[in-house]
């Protein structure tokens, strides 16, 4: 056993938690590969119930940590900021989560200053189910392609994988990750490897 004792100036910024955090879906920040698209669906998140926030495009940037504290700013031109930015970010947030996010500029003078984040929840289509097909070989190819395998890739591996199987590699590979004996830069691409190691998927020429 063990005890925690927290410290007495930090104790009300915990039961404050009770009452004041974000829920956000771990899964949806993980499919993000952006930093920014991560960043901005956990600010969306906040402001999901309400559909709409403004922001400075300034104050923005800094929540986004392209503007440190000596004021030195990354993508200072508007067109480098959206596309390298903003519209990564719209679209990764729209096709990864539950949120379906837009944004919109506008002016104060000549040049652009403010951003309105327009959130939409978006609940993610039901299971549709081909009672020609096996069931379960349906549930596992939808459980795929929540790990980011194309529906084309999730049907030819469960067709010939088991799901049992597909738990244990990941287990097992969380588990490598963990312990640092394994670095994955792009998770999908690797499981893609795997499977066609197994002839499992074509590989391309």
């Amino acid at each position: 056993s063990f005890t925690i004792k927290i410290n007495e100036t930090a104790k009300p910024y915990f039961f404050d938690l009770k009452n004041n955090f974000t829920a956000l879906q771990l899964k949806s920040v993980l499919n993000c590969s952006s930093k920014y698209a991560k960043r901005l669906y956990a600010i969306a998140c906040q402001w999901r119930s309400i559909g709409t926030k403004r922001f400075e495009i300034p104050e923005l940037k800094k929540m986004l940590g392209l503007i440190d504290k000596k004021g030195n700013e990354q993508f200072e031109r508007i067109s480098d900021f959206k596309i390298k930015v903003l519209d990564i970010a719209r679209k990764q947030i729209s096709e990864n989560t539950d949120i379906e996010l837009d944004y919109e500029l506008k002016k104060k003078g000549r040049e652009f200053y403010w951003i309105t984040l327009h959130i939409n929840s978006q609940k993610f289509k039901q299971l549709e189910i081909d009672f020609e097909k096996p069931i379960n070989i349906q549930k596992f190819a939808s459980k795929l392609v929540t790990y980011g395998f194309s529906q084309e890739q999730a049907e030819l591996i469960a067709g010939k994988e088991k799901e049992k199987d597909f738990d244990i590699l990941i287990t097992e590979l969380n588990e490598k990750i963990r312990q640092r004996k394994l670095k994955i830069e792009n998770s999908v691409g690797y499981l893609v490897g795997i499977y066609q190691k197994k002839g499992i998927l074509p590989v391309k020429n």
